[in-house]
């Protein structure tokens, strides 16, 4: 496998907010654990129409109250200008200087007609420049396998593009296991002027029926040889999260020696997994 490079890499680390006390307990404790490693930031998800929106004020607070530079999502759809600008007042009143800027996934029985005053993740972008100015880091998503929902990877390279020239600072990618993938998208954004970092976003594996269901709804491809050996090992979860592991260091590694920027990890809010390739890729501390 490739050595990663000689110098430091940027990582950072994904959660999503629980919905109990008891996970917020759990997630403060993954936290700690996590942060030890000095991870550059936290970005904390966001539900659909701000379903989890007071789920994710409570994250922040837990990140913000250990000094912890944290990165909320905001997603749009199903969302008021109002509402919105009352999230960036909050946000901007915390000290927070960092957002992830996405479109969303529509809420359940919510038609596009309800779907609030942003259709698109570029227009939140350019609301967020017009409301704030320069005061957040932007990033937004980008996916190398092409998003579910566009017609083909011209359009969906179009729609990236949009979001950068709306003042989008940088991009964390889908996550995906074809390293070629990553590499190709890359080449296709230089080549049309795109030159902000684009970090890809490391999923670990360690349930393969629950990666499967994710990779299906997201249109992350598990490439075949990847998903037949993990059908082999049937319920046999220490295999399974071996080979996982194995799957998904080799990745990074060819990422990093690739030029990447860094990683951004998925970390279900589970500390082991994305310290143990944290460990393993000489990332932190």
């Amino acid at each position: 496998m490739p050595a990663p490079p000689p110098h430091p890499a940027a990582f950072s680390f994904e959660l999503f907010p629980p919905k109990t006390p008891e996970g917020m307990t759990k997630l403060a404790a993954s936290i700690d654990l996590m942060n030890a490693v000095g991870p550059e930031y936290f970005s904390v998800t966001f539900g659909a129409g701000g379903s989890t929106r007071d789920s994710t004020f409570a994250a922040l607070d837990l990140l913000l109250a250990r000094g912890i530079p944290a990165a909320p999502h905001l997603a749009c759809i199903g969302s008021s200008r109002a509402e919105i600008r009352g999230i960036l007042e909050r946000y901007q009143a915390q000290g927070i200087h960092r957002l992830v800027a996405l479109r969303g996934d529509l809420p359940s029985g919510m038609g596009l007609g309800t779907a609030g005053d942003f259709r698109n993740a570029n227009e939140l972008v350019a609301f967020i420049r017009q409301e704030t100015g320069d005061h957040f880091y932007l990033e937004v998503a980008a996916y190398p396998e092409v998003h579910p929902q566009a017609p083909n990877a011209d359009q969906d390279l179009a729609n990236f593009q949009r979001k950068v020239e709306a003042g989008a600072n940088a991009a964390i990618t889908q996550y995906f296991y074809n390293p070629d993938a990553y590499f190709g998208f890359v080449e296709r954004c230089a080549a049309r002027g795109i030159q902000i970092p684009i970090q890809p976003g490391i999923m670990p594996i360690t349930n393969f029926s629950q990666l499967a269901r994710f990779s299906d709804a997201c249109g992350a491809e598990i490439p075949r040889w990847v998903r037949k050996r993990l059908e082999a090992l049937g319920d046999d979860i220490e295999a399974i999260r071996a080979f996982g592991h194995e799957v998904v260091l080799g990745l990074c590694q060819r990422l990093l020696a690739g030029g990447a920027p860094g990683l951004h990890f998925y970390s279900m809010n589970q500390a082991g997994p994305v310290l143990r390739l944290c460990q393993d890729l000489g990332l932190g501390r």
